[in-house]
């Protein structure tokens, strides 16, 4: 899909060296990606709470042990 937008130039230099992308558009929906995938991750954080009774590295040691 084609969109014009207005993105700061000195922002896109940023996103173009931090993505190593060789084009704007590769930099631009690789950011699109990577938010998108960031908050895949964080619903599913959201969806699965937290882990009061998790076992640390001492006891998953003594589990396989046995």
């Amino acid at each position: 899909m084609k969109t014009t937008i207005d993105i700061p130039e000195e922002e896109l230099n940023q996103l173009l060296k931090f993505t190593g992308a060789a084009t704007k558009k590769e930099a631009v929906v690789h950011a699109v990606q990577d938010f998108n995938r960031r908050q895949r991750l964080n619903k599913l954080a959201d969806m699965l709470g937290t882990f009061e009774d998790f076992m640390d590295a001492d006891e998953l040691s003594a589990m396989r042990a046995s």
